[in-house]
Formats: structure tokens, sequence, C-alpha cells
């Protein structure tokens, strides 16, 4: 083969033995043939007319724009004009892709960049040992992040669990912010707690934050439990439930002002002892244990000891709860010689102290009423509380239904 020199023109091929004779003499393609060379002195590629090239095809799968020939090369027009393309992917990103291939390594998505890009099985979902088949299906749409920006052969690395992740952590701070309860199932324990999923996140349930009674610790394993947010910080990667906070918001809800309730003192402190009721803690303080002066709590109440104690009142918001054994006394001192005595017969009294709390109340009211009555228009002249001719008060002086609550006062005060 004669060799080739830049410049000169090509010598005529030989004719060929294997395509025959005609082959040496075909004629030229004609002028309208559509003609791609990679460079000087390069093979000459010949298609028919209306027939796509292979850069026809390419140009119109990803949208770029017709290479003028008579313009020079189309190799370098269409090389540039790929370069000309912005795609604008940066990490972070969430763009919008189809899933075109699926195998054990991963799924194949279009999301319209030069390459194909790759969403790894471990970032396919949240959730753990996830089969890849039971997230993502053929031509499915859905949403990606960008986790890597293109490679030199151009391929994105993309994820759905870091979108789950982010969604998740939002939409725990709202139930947290919300103070809601919610249910979720132990599924391991050691010996600081226990470990829960909440919104596909891993949460820890401290062991001290568990009310449930039980034998051995494993028991928790496979049990649903109310939990309630104690620490949400998804920059730290804490995610610590409480399963007693639960418990006693539901408890609170049944527990009413004026019920007697028991429980067990769980510590005894110079101001008064701690009973747990259920999970709920409630204090009674030491100037409502008994009517008699207690110089020493523990001579009277120890840890441990189960007791029943009168609600005096309850605040849902911060979760107190004021008891006192006071009221149940039938005689003032009975707790600080027999508090079984006292136990025994707790609701008895507990009624007998409501009924004379609410004559008390009726009697108030009533001699209220009777003091309002007796008033006349003299007397609220004399008091700054008369009223005009047309019946308003005057100005600066209080209406004639004022009179009936400083009424009460007065009349309560009597009573006592």
């Amino acid at each position: 083969m004669a060799a080739f020199v830049p410049g000169l023109p090509l010598a005529a091929p030989r004719a060929s033995t294997f395509f025959g004779t005609a082959a040496a003499s075909s004629p030229p393609p004609p002028a309208s043939a559509s003609v791609a060379r990679r460079g000087a002195g390069a093979a000459t590629m010949v298609t028919a007319v209306g027939t796509p090239t292979k850069f026809d095809r390419m140009r119109q799968k990803w949208g770029a724009p017709a290479v003028d020939e008579s313009k020079g090369d189309m190799y370098e027009e269409f090389a540039s004009a790929l370069e000309g393309l912005s795609y604008n992917f940066s990490e972070g990103d969430i763009v919008p892709g189809v899933v075109q291939q699926l195998d054990p390594n991963g799924a194949m998505v279009d999301v319209g960049a030069k390459a194909s890009a790759v969403c790894p099985t471990a970032e396919v979902c949240i959730a753990q040992n996830v089969a890849l088949e039971d997230v993502l299906t053929l031509g499915e749409q859905r949403e990606f992040q960008i986790i890597r920006s293109e490679n030199a052969d151009g391929e994105l690395l993309l994820s759905i669990r870091r979108i789950e992740y982010s969604r998740a952590w939002a939409r725990v701070a709202q139930l947290a912010a919300e103070d809601v309860t919610i249910t979720a199932t132990v599924e391991s324990v050691n010996r600081g707690g226990g470990l829960v999923t909440v919104e596909g996140l891993r949460a820890f349930l401290p062991g001290s934050h568990i009310s449930v009674r039980r034998e051995a610790q494993e028991d928790l394993v496979g049990m649903e439990l109310p939990l309630k947010f104690i620490q949400v910080d998804q920059d730290e990667k804490k995610l610590v439930v409480s399963h007693r906070l639960a418990a006693a918001a539901s408890r609170m809800t049944s527990l009413e002002t004026g019920t007697v309730v028991s429980g067990t003192v769980r510590s005894v402190k110079p101001y008064g002892a701690f009973v747990d009721i259920g999970g709920v803690s409630g204090l009674l303080h030491i100037s409502q244990i008994s009517h008699d002066h207690v110089k020493d709590i523990e001579a009277v109440l120890s840890p441990g000891m189960e007791v029943k104690a009168y609600v005096m009142n309850q605040d849902k918001d911060k979760g107190r709860i004021s008891l006192s054994t006071k009221v149940l006394e039938a005689e003032p001192g009975d707790m600080m010689t027999d508090p079984a005595a006292v136990f025994a017969v707790a609701e008895d009294t507990a009624a007998r102290y409501l009924a004379r709390v609410e004559e008390e109340r009726a009697a108030a009211s009533s001699v209220a009423d009777d003091i309002v009555s007796s008033l006349d228009i003299a007397s609220l002249d004399d008091l700054g509380l008369g009223v005009d001719v047309d019946g308003a008060a005057p100005e600066g002086a209080p209406a004639v239904a004022d009179a009936a609550p400083a009424a009460t006062a007065v009349a309560g005060a009597a009573a006592e």
C-alpha cells in the first residue's frame, strides 16, 4: 500500500478481487449524500439520503441543535453543541427522574444529563434490608437527590434515602413541637433501654422511661408502646422518646380533682413525698400530710409504702399533681398514729369532705344573694354603687351586678 502524504489527493482505489471489478468502477456517491469525516486523511463514511446518522440520533436524544454541514467538521460542531448545553446539576439538588433499569447494584435513572445517573441500592430507601424491586419499578418517575456531581464519564450519583431522611426529621420535629403521642414497636433492647423506629428513624427509649412492668428486659421486644418525644436533635442525630411521659399524659386525662387515687411512695424529700400513681408522679406536700404538725416525714411515709391520696389539683400542661392525705383524716392526727386506718376508709372520708365543701359553697352563695337583695338605692349610693334614673351605672362607678362578687367574698369570709 502506498504511503499517505498530507496535502496530496488520494490515489484511486485498486480493483478488489473480493467485490469484483464493479466495485472498482463504481461511480462516486451523489452530491446529495451526507458525508462525515473524522479529520484530514480519515476514511470517508457515506450514508444514504434521508437515513439519520448516529449523530443525528444523539442530537435528537439530547436536544442538541442541528449541525450545519456547510460550516465545517460535523464532529467538532456536535461536540461544541453539547458543551454549550447547560445542565446546572449540583450536589444536593432534588431532580425528577425516570427509572430505566434495575440491577443488584442499583437503578439506572434518566434525569436528563449527558450520561445516565445511578441510584445505588443502599440509597433507595431509608429503611434497611429492603429489596430494590419493592421500592422502584421500571418507568416510574419520582424525585432523586444528587449526592455526587458528574464524574469524568458524566455520571451522577443519586439518592432517595437522603430525601426521606430529611423529611422524616422534619416530621418528627413537628410531632415533638405539637406534643403528639405516637406508637412504636420495640425492636431490640440493651442494658440502657430499647430501640424503636419512628418515621423511619432509629429512636432510643431509655430504661428509666419505660413504665411497663416486666420480668426481663427482653420481654419488651415486639411490644407496641405509646411514646412521647423528649429530645429531637437532627444535628447531633439524637432522637429520644419516653413511654413514661406518654403513660402519664394518658392517665392525667383520667385523673380529676376530688378523686381518691392509689400509689406508691417513690421518694421522700424535706418538703414532701413523691407518689407514683400508675406512672404519674404526684407531690404530697408536708403541709397536706396531716392536720397535726409533721416534723419528720419518714416517720409517717417511707419509700415503697402503698398509700391512698386525695387529688387536690393538677396541671396537665406541666404534668403536676398535688395530693393530700390530710383531708382523708376522720380525726386530726390520724395519719400520724394509724395511716392504714385512714386509707381503709379514704373514699368515704373524701365523699364527706366533698359534700361539706359543696354545702359551704352553697351557703356562701346564698348569703351573697341575700346581701345583694337587701341593698336599696340609698345604700348603693352610699357605697358608691348607685345607678342613674335610666338604670345605668354613673360614670366611674361599678355596675350593680358587680356588688355580687364583693358580697360573695364577704359572705365567704363570714362563713369561715
